[in-house]
């Protein structure tokens, strides 16, 4: 029986996405005991003057992780934000105050824009480097250009996830 090019594709995408998964199970296993206090300081770019930058493949993931939940990015922000101008808070983070896609997150997102980041025992840049360098090669693979990063609430936008 032939595959359709159709499936041939589906089978591709969910290959790599496979593969960026599997970088993403390194990169917590490195942070474990690394915990976070769901301050969602790292989420307030406004706050910490960081914004992580997604490739296409990290996207794709970030874009089915909010399609299993609905589709929809929350616009209610945690209480204790809603009243804060200018905290350019990340769209993924729920009125709860968690991330709404915790397991598909980037991983600028995993690798913490906080103190825990400069802990003795956290990954050093040459490892945080190398898992960059990873990601990009995948996504290199997924799309054209895909390995060059852009700010993840422009590609949310421009993925029509997120209001421009």
């Amino acid at each position: 029986m032939k595959r359709r090019p159709e499936a041939l594709e589906k089978a591709a995408s969910a290959a790599i996405l496979g593969e960026l998964e599997a970088i993403y199970r390194d990169v917590d296993a490195r942070h474990e005991g690394h915990g976070c206090p769901a301050s969602t300081e790292c989420c307030r770019f406004g706050v910490t003057g960081r914004e992580p930058y997604v490739t296409s493949v990290e996207l794709a993931l970030v874009v089915r992780a909010v399609a299993r939940r609905g589709g929809r990015l929350s616009q209610k922000r945690p209480p204790s934000l809603a009243i804060v101008k200018d905290e350019r808070v990340c769209p993924l983070l729920g009125a709860d105050g968690r991330c709404s896609i915790y397991a598909s997150r980037p991983l600028g997102c995993r690798t913490f824009f906080c103190d825990r980041a400069t802990t003795p025992d956290a990954p050093s840049q040459t490892e945080v480097n190398a898992w960059v360098r990873a990601i990009q090669t995948v996504a290199a693979r997924h799309a054209p250009g895909g390995d060059r990063g852009r700010p993840l609430t422009r590609a949310l936008a421009d993925e029509r996830l997120e209001p421009r």
